[in-house]
């Protein structure tokens, strides 16, 4: 199983919708002011930390923009930022404020959309109704918010998927809700434009990821002055969901456990080796290697770390830990059955099954970029979005081309 290509190499229904490695010269973000002063605990913090509201009503958080042009006063129209996942499907409603901006409403359900996917390469029924479900729920919410401007994408379980396109129609003629099946480079843009702010000071490359439920993205940033400067980046078909899937294997006993990790570390690392040989003389330089890590993998094992009773995003988010510490909960969690994994705090049922694979990618990032730090984020594609359509908006830039790209949602 660990031997076989990854599942997107050979999809059979058209061509892919996008690159999944390639140099990209022209991703570039203003670089905002950092804090000076960080708390000292388990681990150090850079950036503003922020959470979700969960509900209307709920205290809005603000959260650090990267590029977002100042709004002018008065204009305090909600934007929208949707993003349909593999695992996961979370919405994301704030105002601008200034160069940054303000939470008023989000939503965040597991509805295991690529359940299945591996297998059959199809959405399954069951996996469809439940993200319907949701769906529904996210067009009540921009319908109640009266959202400006909105922009909903999906990524890899619909571009993978044979009955993804007639998915996303199903979506806008029951929900409103028009569906973006974005590529995977635009993916990596996104997620670095929602959380790079989050990277520790410093010269030279690092190295940003996304472990997604379907997907994960790494991107090569080096910064450029006040901007960041993304010079290479590699997408590959292994996310939690689907390497789960993909590699299975008995949670019987502790060394039929440790098979299936050691066949997933394989699997993953022999996707990553084009990227890991570009990457190799950056690492060699004089400065320290930094890493930035957006996931709830990272987040989860942060939360560990910590030894948290339950989530919580303001404790995570901007944390800097030492790697060795990710990868030692990494194996531990290797060794622990599934009934066990469940019983630890921050885990739970939805992630009990999922979280080794998320561990399985995450030390094979850190074999190829041995950064000694990790940052975290909890952050990413949907702050992207929201940063891209607030600066659109504020600059007048109503082109056709990225009103297509946007696709207000008419819901």
């Amino acid at each position: 199983m660990a031997e076989q290509s990854p599942p997107d190499m050979k999809r059979g229904h058209g061509k892919p919708r996008g690159g999944t490695s390639g140099k990209v010269a022209d991703f570039r973000y203003k670089r905002p002011s950092r804090p000076d002063k960080r708390p000292k605990n388990k681990g150090a913090r850079i950036g503003s930390a922020s959470h979700d509201a969960k509900a209307p009503g709920a205290r809005p958080s603000v959260i650090q923009s990267a590029n977002v042009t100042p709004i002018p006063r008065g204009r305090k129209q909600a934007y929208a930022a949707l993003d349909l996942g593999t695992n996961n499907c979370r919405l994301l409603i704030a105002r601008p404020s200034g160069e940054n901006f303000t939470v008023i409403d989000a939503f965040s359900r597991v509805v295991r959309l690529g359940e299945g996917l591996a297998a059959s390469g199809r959405l399954s029924d069951e996996s469809m109704d439940r993200t319907l479900a949701a769906l529904h729920v996210c067009a009540e919410k921009l319908r109640r918010r009266h959202v400006h401007l909105a922009r909903s994408v999906a990524t890899e379980a619909c571009r993978r998927a044979s009955n993804g396109e007639a998915f996303i129609e199903r979506v806008r003629r029951e929900t409103g809700i028009v569906l973006d099946i974005i590529s995977a480079q635009e993916e990596a843009r996104l997620a670095v434009l929602g959380c790079h702010i989050l990277l520790e000071d410093g010269e030279g490359p690092a190295v940003i990821f996304d472990i997604g439920g379907g997907s994960t993205e790494l991107v090569l940033v080096e910064p450029s002055g006040a901007v960041p400067r993304i010079i290479d980046w590699m997408s590959v078909p292994w996310g939690v969901v689907s390497l789960t899937d993909t590699v299975t294997g008995s949670d019987d006993s502790e060394d039929e456990r440790l098979d299936r990790y050691r066949r997933m570390r394989k699997t993953v690392r022999d996707s990553f080796k084009p990227f890991a040989e570009r990457v190799r003389e950056f690492a060699k330089g004089p400065h320290p290697i930094r890493l930035l890590g957006t996931s709830g993998t990272v987040t989860t094992l942060a939360s560990l770390h910590l030894e948290l009773p339950q989530y919580d995003r303001q404790a995570v988010d901007g944390l800097i830990l030492p790697a060795q510490a990710m990868r030692d909960i990494s194996v531990r969690l290797s060794h622990m059955s599934g009934v066990d994994r469940r019983k630890l705090p921050c885990i739970g049922d939805d992630r009990a099954n999922l979280v080794v694979a998320g561990c399985a990618i995450l030390e094979s990032i850190l074999d190829i970029w041995p950064s000694e730090t990790l940052g975290v984020a909890d952050r990413g594609i949907r702050e992207g979005i929201l940063r891209s359509l607030m600066a659109a908006d504020a600059t007048g830039d109503r082109s056709r081309a990225a009103l297509q790209r946007m696709k207000e949602q008419d819901v």
